[in-house]
């Protein structure tokens, strides 16, 4: 029985990472075209080439970023395998057919037409937030992180620095189009926000504390936490400089949420113990986030 229970986890997982990445990609259709289109911005990557021919031709967006993104693929599969690309396929194909339809369901609805720097914000946090939500669920939105992962394999320069590099020549690039500067700025202001938003909702997902309690009741503290909120607790042996006594010293790990529980808990068992709490940006390991490398 106990064989099936990992191979179950991992079923429940990658469904619940795909379902996320489709409601990031959804996110993301709604920034682009319902706030970010209709107000002439330009993002990056290759909905920004995408933004670029719609304005220039009129060209629905979905088809130049499909066609663009199949092509990337093609060579992400040849170059980088097919674990690298199979999620990344999918957030394709799931942004391409949910970008007509939300075309479709807002046909006629202008939003904040004469605010453009407003339809900015929203439009730039919608699309950070969905491209956050995609990233933690180890998704990728395809485009230039195909291109920088290529890059990177083959040249030492970083991920981010590639993207910035496309994103900032495909933003530029909306002048020769739009022929207005003004709108360039806000595209260069949505480039900005979407990547702060996408910081928040990474690490926002990741976010634990730790603590450090030295208290001669720490067994009894140990053991409630080991029961409630479920967490785990080390023992370290110290020593007080000044006093030279010996000390037990609890090191607990826990989510940011817990850590209310774990104070509440201190305080009904010793409330003159001495705790310092931390936040960490990442923990890795049983009952925390999955590793997950790209």
């Amino acid at each position: 029985m106990n064989m099936h229970i990992p191979s179950r986890q991992n079923i429940f997982r990658e469904m619940r990472d795909y379902l996320m990445i489709a409601l990031g990609m959804i996110m993301y259709g709604i920034g682009w075209t319902v706030f970010l289109l209709p107000n002439d911005i330009t993002t990056g990557g290759v909905p920004g080439i995408a933004s670029l021919v719609y304005f220039a031709t009129g060209l629905p967006v979905q088809y130049v970023y499909f066609g663009i993104n199949f092509l990337l693929l093609l060579l992400a599969i040849r170059i980088l395998g097919w674990k690298f690309s199979i999620k990344t396929i999918f957030a394709v194909f799931t942004l391409t057919s949910f970008l007509p339809i939300i075309q479709q369901l807002t046909d006629g609805v202008h939003l904040l037409n004469d605010q453009p720097f407003m339809a900015c914000v929203i439009g730039a946090s919608f699309c950070g937030g969905g491209i956050g939500i995609a990233f933690s669920s180890n998704g990728s939105t395809g485009g230039t992180d195909i291109i920088a992962a290529i890059i990177n394999k083959y040249r030492d320069i970083t991920l981010g620095r590639v993207m910035l590099f496309c994103d900032l020549i495909i933003i530029s690039s909306s002048y020769f189009v739009l022929k207005d500067w003004e709108k360039v700025v806000y595209g260069y202001v949505t480039l900005y926000i979407c990547s702060f938003v996408l910081d928040q909702v990474v690490n926002s997902a990741r976010q634990s504390v730790q603590f450090f309690i030295i208290s001669e009741k720490y067994e009894e503290i140990a053991r409630h936490i080991n029961v409630y909120p479920h967490r785990g607790a080390t023992v370290i042996n110290a020593s007080g400089f000044y006093t030279g006594k010996e000390i037990k010293m609890l090191f607990v790990l826990a989510k940011k949420r817990e850590s209310t529980i774990i104070f509440r808990l201190i305080k009904d068992i010793d409330p003159n113990a001495f705790v310092s709490q931390s936040q960490v940006i990442g923990v890795y390991g049983e009952g925390f986030d999955k590793i997950k490398v790209k």
